[in-house]
């Protein structure tokens, strides 16, 4: 069965850093894409990195580069989203997503690109 877990998330102050985690099981991560989501109240879904399967390539929304960092362990099975800097319009429920293949820089952002979904983990800036 496949399965996407986040963690990670919680509540921080502006400035601050969490570490999400998205841990695959029921599959290998080796042969798939993986998108980071975000989705506040009354907003749609939207993309906030993406890693490609094989040569590791990111994708990041012009709101979070140079402030999110996307990684994959595929030993460990699990992908990372690194946020430094949080910013009070950061606060969402956060969600990876899987697609076996690849992403590139127009279909990383896609949420209908991907097969599988996390449930999501929440992720509130506020003091």
């Amino acid at each position: 069965q496949v399965q996407l877990v986040e963690s990670g998330g919680g509540l921080v102050q502006p400035g601050g850093s969490l570490r999400l985690s998205c841990a695959a099981s029921g599959f290998t991560l080796d042969y798939y894409a993986i998108g980071w989501f975000r989705q506040a109240p009354v907003k749609e879904r939207e993309g906030v990195s993406g890693i490609s399967r094989s040569n590791g390539w990111t994708y990041y929304a012009d709101s979070v580069k140079g402030r999110f960092t996307i990684s994959r362990d595929n030993a460990k099975n699990t992908v990372y989203l690194q946020m430094n800097s949080l910013k009070p319009e950061d606060t969402a429920v956060y969600y990876c997503a899987t697609v076996r293949g690849t992403i590139t820089g127009s279909t990383w952002y896609r949420p209908s690109w991907y097969q599988y979904w996390g449930q999501g983990t929440q992720v509130t800036v506020s003091s």
